[in-house]
């Protein structure tokens, strides 16, 4: 009796694979092999990068508080020291927003701190 394959599932699996690759360069969106592994590879570095984004975007809103901090004759870690000190529970991200959006808030901030 020959082997019987269920090619319609395995036929189904590989396309919904060469359809994920659709639009990457030369073999890697249509050789099964190669399209594969390319995808495989790829959902690694998604994963790797949205542990990184986390770490830009810490490093983004500290830069962003550091330069309006010197605008009030503080440094970053000055600030953020006054501000664990006095008690403040704010964190780097909202502190970032406002001393991009609402200055006057930030530097409201900054006064109490100082102040404290």
């Amino acid at each position: 009796m020959p082997r019987s394959v269920n090619h319609v599932a395995s036929r189904a699996r590989r396309k919904k694979i060469l359809k994920l690759t659709r639009g990457y360069f030369g073999c890697r969106k249509n050789v099964w092999t190669v399209a594969k592994n390319t995808w495989e590879k790829g959902l690694t570095y998604a994963y790797r990068d949205r542990k990184d984004n986390k770490g830009n975007f810490r490093s983004l809103w500290i830069q962003r508080i550091n330069a309006a901090a010197r605008e009030d004759g503080l440094s970053y870690s000055k600030l953020m020291g006054l501000i664990h000190k006095s008690g403040i529970e704010i964190n780097r991200k909202v502190l970032a927003d406002l001393a991009l959006n609402n200055p006057a808030a930030f530097k409201a901030i900054v006064a109490k701190v100082k102040n404290a």
